[in-house]
């Protein structure tokens, strides 16, 4: 026994940390948290009014049957009969409203908890991204996060309603003799130890098997994903990811499969104990009848008492097991919740110069993409003076892309540092900081909403109407597709939903630029801006790109030399340092590497 209490007692220090969780469910939904404990509370006391009134009920009927001349009068049994119809109604009048509060609840906990999930994912570090083990922590957390919430609530639901009726059954069978409570124990703890054992296993299982689901994940979402359609089928690929997943799938279901049965097996052998211990009891309170120590009516109010204290202990002992569950997968949760951002805000962010004066500077700086050994920038000095447009180029690897991710504060390098008019980027507020800046990467978003809306994410402060961005869909050349449109700006983008009408990767290309030239950034970097455009719409661009940046900063990423020479200082990466730099005439005639992947590229136009 004391063993027993030992198990019981370590195992539910695990639920140390669920008050984070009812403080996650008071703080979603206290209205109906309120409202669900009120109905409770009347579930736990109509179940004992009704036992009540069925004892009153049989020895009224023993009573009127024995009564001498055989005088049977149904009115004070009617009265009886009466009143435990209207308790039976009340208890059904509570569940159904129990079962919409439950609901309503339920839902609003639910989409609480993916708010925090979404705002939490915006927050993190992108260095956060580049790690599997975030990705693990993501996925266990999105996995369990949108029902364990619930799941909670119904806990606690059952845990309130069992408690409240089994103090009041408990006292009423101790007084018929103190061994009830005792077989009452000792036949429900072996169920509630088998459910925490199980709630490990199942942890400990999906903790060492979450790569293998997201594997499977990965391998539906291609197989179902309109990105790869093309290649699977091109390619033939089609059955090989559907066997892929299928072996996956198959080793997941074989393993829950075996831990479901090896429960099912344990709850077998402790129910079985439960139903020897009720009717072990119910034969010691008929012999007590048929002894004359107590009524028929008593008789059925303690078979119905032991009846509930076995039910009201089971679910005590329940919840309290699917609390700790809960807990154990909860954890998941928090885990993900409780990730620091590196990036951050100092206390006393600088105030952002306006407009910018001398500009941004690169001074030694040095990084390495987290948990990874290869530098990727070593020693970068390089600047971009304000109002001008400098370009860099160099091959693939060199660093261009890091170097702007580094100015936009995803990544904060390891040495060295950015200073924007002489100011460290990391004394400025980060998205105060990023609210200055504008950039399209080579994989720009295609957002399946309307033409409208894609340029309008490019300064969302301003009206979804605002007629500029017309303007900037004019000056990007995104214009005259965008009217070929059923709905021109109106049209929905993309096939993903109904009436929604597809831009070839050149349109999607201008109508990104068209959103980076919405924004009010006064820096503006573009990586590989025109790399999908025709030569032709890239002239256009180019022709009219001075006019567009209107006084602003630019950066410019780009493999096309008829791009980069336009720029005022162009900076020429390899493997991560700078080689030289320069306007395109002083690259060209110092006969460098600008001059020797110009002439490489020029080549093939000659």
């Amino acid at each position: 026994m004391t063993t027993l209490l030992s198990v019981i007692r370590n195992r539910l220090r695990g639920l140390r940390n669920l008050n984070r969780a009812f403080m996650l469910v008071w703080g979603s939904a206290p209205g109906w948290t309120v409202a669900g404990t009120a109905l409770v509370i009347v579930q736990s006391v109509v179940p004992l009014a009704s036992m009540y009134l069925m004892k009153l009920i049989v020895d009224g009927v023993t009573g009127a049957i024995a009564a001498p001349g055989g005088v049977r009068s149904f009115a004070g049994i009617g009265g009886l009969v009466a009143l435990a119809a209207a308790a039976a109604f009340v208890s059904a009048l509570c569940r159904s409203f129990a079962g919409i509060v439950r609901e309503t609840q339920a839902q609003v906990v639910t989409d609480h908890v993916a708010d925090i999930i979404h705002e939490k994912s915006v927050a993190a570090d992108l260095a956060f991204y580049d790690n599997p083990a975030f990705h693990d922590t993501l996925h266990r957390a999105q996995q369990e996060a949108p029902f364990r919430p619930v799941s909670i609530v119904a806990s606690l639901t059952q845990l309130c309603n069992g408690g409240l009726s089994f103090i009041a059954v408990a006292g009423l069978l101790i007084y018929l003799h103190w061994a009830i409570a005792l077989v009452l124990l000792v036949a429900l703890a072996p169920g509630i130890i088998v459910r925490i054992k199980y709630s490990d296993m199942i942890y400990a299982w999906q903790q060492k098997r979450t790569k293998t689901e997201r594997k499977a994940h990965y391998f539906h979402w291609v197989l179902t994903d309109g990105a790869h359609a093309r290649e699977l089928r091109l390619f033939g690929l089609g059955c090989l990811f559907i066997g892929w997943y299928r072996n996956l799938s198959a080793q997941l279901r074989k393993e829950r499969l075996g831990l479901g049965s090896r429960r099912a097996v344990f709850e077998l052998a402790t129910q079985t104990l439960g139903i020897v211990a009720l009717f072990g009891t119910f034969a010691f309170i008929a012999g007590r009848t048929l002894s004359g120590a107590m009524t028929l009516g008593d008789m059925v109010l303690y078979y119905q008492a032991f009846q509930r204290a076995q039910g009201c202990l089971q679910e005590i002992l329940s919840s309290l097991a699917g609390l700790y569950e809960d807990n154990l997968f909860l954890s998941n949760f928090y885990a993900f919740l409780d990730l620091k951002p590196e990036v951050t805000a100092p206390p006393r962010p600088a105030a952002l110069p306006e407009p910018l004066q001398q500009g941004i500077v690169f001074s030694r700086v040095s990084f390495r993409y987290p948990g990874s050994a290869k530098t990727v920038l070593q020693d970068i000095d390089l600047c971009i003076p304000a109002g001008k447009v400098v370009a860099l180029v160099g091959e693939n690897g060199s660093g261009k892309t890091t170097l702007a991710k580094l100015l936009c504060r995803f990544y904060d390098p390891e040495s060295g540092e950015i200073t924007l008019d002489g100011i460290d980027l990391r004394r400025f507020d980060v998205q105060a900081l990023r609210k200055k800046l504008t950039v399209i990467f080579q994989d720009y978003m295609h957002y399946h909403l309307t033409a409208r809306e894609n340029i309008w994410l490019g300064n969302i402060e301003r009206e979804p109407a605002d007629p500029r961005i017309v303007v900037a869909a004019e000056q990007t050349g995104a214009a005259e597709a965008l009217r070929r449109l059923d709905r021109g700006f109106d049209t929905q983008l993309g096939r993903l939903f109904e009436d929604g009408q597809e831009l070839s990767i050149g349109e999607w290309q201008k109508l990104a630029l068209a959103r980076a030239f919405f924004s009010d950034a006064r820096v503006i970097i573009l990586d590989e801006p025109t790399s999908s455009m025709d030569a032709r719409a890239e002239h256009e661009v180019f022709t009219a790109f001075r006019r567009l940046l209107d006084g602003r900063t630019a950066v410019l990423i780009s493999h096309r030399f008829s791009t980069v020479r336009m720029a005022d200082c162009i900076y020429v990466l390899e493997q991560g340092r700078i080689l030289e730099h320069g306007s395109h005439d002083e690259l060209v005639r110092r006969g460098g590497k600008y001059a020797s992947l110009f002439d490489l590229q020029a080549r093939h136009y000659k």
